[in-house]
């Protein structure tokens, strides 16, 4: 797959995954921050997340906490992942640092 075709998908997911998680990222005290993966194959969903990638979007979740989270909000990290033809599969607080 070319890079042009997997940004598309890339966005595809993103843009889905915003309308599926519209009324989930925040939730009362809750603030999710959520990381989209979107691959061809549902098979291939369990591959999408590693250590190293969950690092770098843990990180790039920090700087970002000052600028959304309230006072008293649980902040935690999601990752949603999707394939077509398959739901949705949402995974909630998955990095524990």
């Amino acid at each position: 797959m070319s890079r042009q075709a997997a940004e598309q998908r890339g966005h595809w997911g993103e843009t889905l995954g915003c309308w599926w998680l519209r009324f989930i990222a925040r939730r009362g005290r809750t603030l999710a921050f959520v990381e989209v993966k979107t691959r061809q194959k549902a098979a291939d969903l369990d591959l999408a997340i590693d250590r190293h990638r969950l690092r770098r979007v843990a990180a790039a979740t920090q700087v970002l906490v000052p600028h959304f989270a309230r006072p008293d909000d649980d902040v935690r990290l999601d990752v949603l992942l999707l394939a077509p033809f398959s739901w949705p599969r949402h995974v909630q607080n998955v990095w524990h640092g």
